[in-house]
């Protein structure tokens, strides 16, 4: 059994904000993949709960009249794995969310939840980053947009004001037009696990495809947020596809990126792993490109 104090089901997103606002320290549950674990564990245990689990208008994906894809908040990974949209443009989410626990956890995990969670090894998350996507919050005074690097303040707390719910993700036209994108997790197992450290990687490629016009990078487990490494991304941008070229980027991460020692890997081999697999994910996504590095 679970310790709930209450559980109000809203029937609205505007129902929502006004539980919470009505109900202070209720927290929001959705899929419940995290909340009824954490629950479980005796963290949560007492707890009013606002679901906003029915809130069909929060799910799905569309690509909206400016271009830019809109990816509602209940929108299950299995959901966005499977989505036409997503498929065609920005086809790496798909591909980092299948990476997420089992079909179970991916059938009732929602794209909303992984993100408000604030933990750095959501695996949506780095590739979220790297898609300089923005988030969409409802509260009290309305609607409010921010880019996603704003939206981790630090480990398990993001920008949510009091009555707030995040309704969606966005992500622009020109955020991904053009750039062909890679992941990686390293985990220690294949399936079912967190991610050690992951990596995602976007570039966009002249037209003759000898060029880097511009490149994203981001991680998890690097730090305490899911973060960028702007130094390696500056090492790139405008550069030519050469083996050298491809070697600098990767080994400049270790500029931006602050692992830490814990019982999954050490900070070193984090560091070590962070280079390798800004390398392979750079050249995949090169490839995804039509482009070849030059050695």
């Amino acid at each position: 059994m679970y310790d709930i104090k209450a559980l109000y089901e809203a029937e609205s997103v505007e129902d929502a904000v006004r539980l919470l606002v009505e109900h202070p320290e209720a927290q929001v549950i959705a899929g419940g993949s995290d909340v009824l674990v954490q629950m479980r564990e005796g963290k949560r245990a007492g707890k009013e709960l606002v679901s906003i689990y029915g809130l069909d208008e929060l799910r799905g994906v569309k690509l909206e009249e400016d271009k830019t894809i809109r990816i509602g908040s209940l929108t299950s990974f299995s959901h966005i794995t499977k989505d036409p949209v997503i498929q065609k443009y920005i086809n790496v989410l798909g591909e980092a969310v299948d990476m997420i626990g089992g079909p179970q956890i991916r059938n009732i995990g929602t794209i909303g939840g992984n993100t408000c969670n604030g933990v750095t090894s959501a695996d949506s998350a780095s590739t979220l980053h790297a898609w300089d996507a923005i988030v969409e919050i409802t509260g009290p005074d309305g609607v409010r947009r921010i880019p996603i690097h704003d939206f981790y303040i630090k480990a398990g707390t993001v920008d949510l004001k009091p009555g707030e719910i995040q309704t969606a993700i966005l992500i622009p036209k020109k955020a991904y037009e053009g750039y062909f994108g890679h992941y990686i997790k390293y985990a220690m197992r294949e399936a079912m696990d967190i991610a050690t450290t992951g990596c995602s990687v976007n570039v966009k490629l002249s037209e003759d495809k000898k060029t880097m016009e511009d490149v994203r990078i981001a991680y998890g487990v690097a730090g305490p947020v899911p973060m960028r490494a702007p130094s390696a991304e500056a090492a790139a941008k405008g550069k030519a596809l050469t083996k050298e070229t491809v070697k600098t980027f990767a080994e400049t991460v270790l500029e931006d990126i602050r692992p830490r020692d814990s019982w999954r890997a050490s900070k070193a081999f984090r560091q070590h792993i962070a280079v390798v697999l800004a390398e392979r994910a750079l050249r995949e996504a090169v490839r995804l490109a039509g482009g070849e590095v030059d050695e």
